[in-house]
């Protein structure tokens, strides 16, 4: 199977469960519900997973950031985050340079 930007940026879009930096130990921390981050995250602090990997860029564009997938990487829980082959290729090859997207909501 040849693994294209457009099939790795479906992958980061397919990430399951929330993100927040914890206050008190400055550590960016990963659960899969909203509720379970109790205090030591605020509750505006909360991003979906699939969001977090993608950094804006210009006001048009989003830049699908490496060090973040790693960050999410280093959770050991990947069948859970839903990392797929896809996003392991785009962590492999630092060679090219990371994928820059235009991304619009798509209200269904």
């Amino acid at each position: 199977m040849r693994i294209t930007s457009q099939l790795i940026c479906q992958a980061a879009d397919d990430l399951k469960g929330f993100v927040g930096l914890n206050r008190k130990t400055g550590q960016y921390i990963v659960r899969f519900s909203e509720d379970s981050f109790g205090m030591d995250v605020a509750d505006d602090g909360i991003i979906p997973v699939n969001e977090f990997v993608w950094v804006p860029a210009t006001a048009q564009t989003m830049t699908l950031k490496r060090d973040l997938i790693q960050l999410l990487l280093d959770q050991h829980i990947d069948d859970r985050i839903n990392i797929t082959e896809p996003l392991r290729v785009y962590m492999s090859k630092v060679e090219v340079p990371e994928i820059v997207a235009l991304r619009s909501l798509v209200r269904g």
